[in-house]
């Protein structure tokens, strides 16, 4: 009998420790399993954050090449008033000086009329008159004189 109950208590005994050792196995696998989704929840944010900055970047790409595409635009044209100003050539002495005064002219003339307006409007429209007539003063100011002086071999 003494055989059966070190048998019986060596059963109960492994079988106790089993349990002990399933008890541990499941808590330890509750805990990393909690470590196991924690590092999932980061990988996410990780990976929306990295979305996020790729759409900026795309947004900021996007803005730029809108602006390339602007300034190239504008140069082309500054570029094509400048070869059609070139291939108008030589003329007679009168037409050239004509030719020649008549953006000195017109912007003498736009500033009059933004100082005329400027002068003759009343208080509550000075300010987008104004503003236009400065506008136009400026652009035309700048654009026909901005860029225009004689380039190394070609000649007035």
């Amino acid at each position: 009998m003494e055989e059966v109950a070190g048998l019986a208590a060596s059963a109960a005994g492994g079988g106790i420790f089993g349990l002990v050792g399933t008890a541990l196995g499941r808590v330890a696998g509750f805990f990393e399993r909690r470590q196991t989704n924690a590092h999932e929840r980061e990988r996410w944010a990780h990976e929306t954050r990295l979305i996020e900055l790729q759409q900026a970047a795309r947004a900021e790409e996007t803005e730029a090449e809108l602006a390339l595409a602007e300034t190239a635009g504008s140069w082309a044209g500054l570029r094509a008033s400048m070869e059609a100003e070139a291939a108008i050539g030589e003329s007679y002495p009168f037409v050239n000086a004509v030719r020649g005064l008549t953006r000195p002219v017109l912007t003498v003339l736009l500033w009059g009329i933004a100082g005329g307006i400027w002068l003759g409007a009343d208080a509550g429209a000075r300010t987008s008159i104004t503003e236009t007539a400065t506008f136009a003063a400026t652009a035309a100011t700048l654009w026909w004189f901005g860029d225009r002086s004689p380039r190394q071999g070609r000649s007035l």
